[in-house]
């Protein structure tokens, strides 16, 4: 059967992709944060994923205010490197794992949890950003990745404890697969930051780390947090840290298994005008 091993947790600032794309990693303002990403990269050479449930927010490439999903799962064979104004990141192309995807979309929506499909569609940063920093630039990604969209942009916008919820039910459905597969769950987004209005420039550092210790020892407990103390705390952006909670969900000591070893964890202020947190935990 198929098996959760790992997930796999990261910001996807855009900027951090410009940065890699133009050459400038070896910069003096980029190096710290690419160094706390030189674990992860060697890591998971040596765990060699089959399938990455990738789970990110669309920055209206995808989907526009004309039609939101709340969860939205990738089931095609591909998916192009978007366009986000000015070209498509120089990254491979992504390649899914219809299969997989399509068993996990009949399995939770048996759950009643209420998914949409999406057969064709194209990835922007918040995908392809993570995949970067972990993988570095290679000529094909070394994997299958299905792809996951949260709405996290336009309010209403999931709970923190439906996410936490929906993480339980993707690892019921990859666990019931009937193929020997190696996959990793990863959460993007966040940390804290607002990007607009009074409180534009927004970090907060200490709740940041609060986070991050509570998504380590107390996720049921941090599924509890509020959109509001997202907002008020993290800024209006950091409400993208509910995706955080559904790779978290997935893991094997939220069903009473052992708790997962941290093998990385790292946080960094700034890069660009955000918190870059970024942990990686394992399943025993």
């Amino acid at each position: 059967m198929a098996r959760i091993s790992a997930s796999v947790y990261t910001s996807h600032v855009p900027a951090i992709g410009a940065a890699l794309d133009m050459g400038k990693a070896g910069e003096d303002y980029w190096k710290p944060v690419f160094a706390g990403y030189e674990f992860g990269k060697e890591w998971i050479k040596a765990e060699k994923p089959d399938v990455i449930f990738l789970v990110y927010n669309d920055h209206a490439t995808a989907f526009s205010l004309d039609l939101i999903p709340t969860f939205a799962l990738g089931t095609g064979a591909e998916f192009k490197p978007a366009d986000e104004g000015w070209g498509p990141r120089p990254v491979p192309m992504v390649h899914g794992h219809p299969e997989l995807a399509a068993h996990i979309a009949q399995s939770v929506i048996m759950e009643d949890f209420d998914l949409t499909l999406v057969n064709k569609m194209e990835v922007d940063h918040g995908l392809t950003v993570p995949l970067s920093l972990m993988f570095g630039q290679p000529e094909a990604w070394p994997c299958k990745i299905i792809p996951f969209a949260v709405n996290v942009v336009q309010y209403p916008v999931p709970s923190g404890r439906r996410c936490f919820q929906l993480g339980q039910a993707i690892r019921r459905a990859v666990e019931s697969f009937d193929q020997d597969l190696n996959v990793q769950i990863w959460g993007t987004g966040g940390m804290s930051h607002q990007l607009q209005g009074a409180r534009a420039g927004l970090i907060n550092r200490e709740w940041d780390n609060q986070f991050l210790d509570r998504l380590i020892d107390d996720p049921a407990g941090l599924a509890q947090v509020s959109h509001v103390d997202y907002v008020r705390e993290a800024g209006s952006e950091g409400i993208e840290l509910v995706m955080w909670l559904i790779a978290r969900g997935a893991m094997a000591d939220v069903a009473g298994g052992p708790k997962p070893v941290v093998k990385q964890r790292f946080y960094h202020v700034p890069a660009s005008n955000t918190a870059v947190g970024h942990l990686i935990m394992e399943n025993t």
